[in-house]
Formats: structure tokens, C-alpha cells, sequence
């Protein structure tokens, strides 16, 4: 598996990704009918990977053979009150790839990545009762931090609740 950051030839790839997720892990959160109105080519048009702008996600995908099985996307934080962390504000793995360390790998190469940045604590927002993910990150050494919202994400409304990590021990726990 190849962990490299994502070019703008990969937004196919990666809405592919995306909406595969979505639709696998958030079944039993979202309504069925916007789960299967998804389009990978209506998100992809979304996606800015030309890596331009310091302020905007920057995405690794994690790519063998070359397809695209998993991306993360890491920024600076978006938060009023976690000025200085980093987010990591997307990690998704295709459903056909769950539980082969796809994951695992790309949370270590998105908290690397921010620590390289200088950031020595980093966020992450997951949607209220997807169990699996906060059991993922739980076993990523994130810890529920308390506050919860509701935002209009791909025009539905969903509540997310935040989790957040010390980045001090990546580099140095790698080793």
C-alpha cells in the first residue's frame, strides 16, 4: 500500500471512496434515500487537490496497484476555541477494504502530518452514534472532548460530536 498525497487526477477515485463510505457507514444514521442519492461525480467536483492553499484540507490517499482504497484529509483548525490544533477532517477507507489496516495507516499518516506542521494537538468531528468509528478512534488514542454541533453537511443535517488528541508522542512513538 502506498500512502502519497492526492493529485487533482484522483477526485474520481476519491468521491468514489467517499460516497462508498458514506453509504456503508452511516446507513443506519442518515435516511436511505439521500444515502443512495449520492453521486461520486457530483463530490468530486468538490475536492481541491492542487495542495495550493495552507488553509484547505490536504489529502494523502492510500493507493496499491493503482486504485485508491482510503484517504485523509488534515487542515488547521477550523475551531474559535482550538486555535493552534490541527483537524483531521476526513478518514474514510472503500467498505470492501474495512479492517485490513487501511485506517490504521492513514490516521498515523494524518497525524503525522500535522505534527510535522507544528501542530502538537489535533481535533476530529464524527457523527453522532457511529459507533465504529468512535471505537476506531478510541483504540487511535482520541478522546471524546465534550462538545457537540449540528451542520448542514452535503445538504443534510447531521449532529457530530469532537474528539481530541496529543500529537507529541507520533513522531517519537514511531521510532
Amino acid at each position: 500500500m502506498l500512502l502519497r498525497p492526492a493529485t487533482p487526477e484522483d477526485a474520481d477515485a476519491v468521491a468514489r471512496v467517499h460516497v462508498r463510505s458514506w453509504q456503508a457507514a452511516y446507513r443506519s444514521l442518515l435516511p436511505d434515500a439521500y444515502l443512495d442519492g449520492l453521486r461520486p461525480e457530483e463530490r468530486a467536483q468538490a475536492y481541491d487537490f492542487t495542495g495550493s492553499d495552507p488553509a484547505k484540507p490536504y489529502t494523502i490517499v492510500a493507493e496499491s496497484e493503482g486504485a485508491v482504497y482510503g484517504f485523509v484529509s488534515t487542515m488547521p483548525s477550523r475551531e474559535p476555541d482550538l486555535q493552534g490544533y490541527g483537524e483531521l477532517c476526513a478518514l474514510y477507507v472503500d467498505p470492501e477494504h474495512w479492517g485490513r489496516g487501511i485506517g490504521a495507516a492513514l490516521v498515523a499518516a494524518g497525524r503525522d502530518r500535522l505534527f510535522e506542521l507544528a501542530f502538537r494537538d489535533a481535533y476530529l468531528w464524527i457523527l453522532n452514534g457511529n459507533v465504529r468509528a468512535e471505537r476506531f478512534y478510541r483504540l487511535d488514542g482520541w478522546r471524546l472532548d465534550g462538545p457537540r454541533k449540528t451542520e448542514m453537511m452535503w445538504g443534510i443535517t447531521v449532529e457530530e460530536v469532537r474528539y481530541r488528541r496529543s500529537l507529541r508522542q507520533t513522531i517519537a512513538d514511531s521510532q
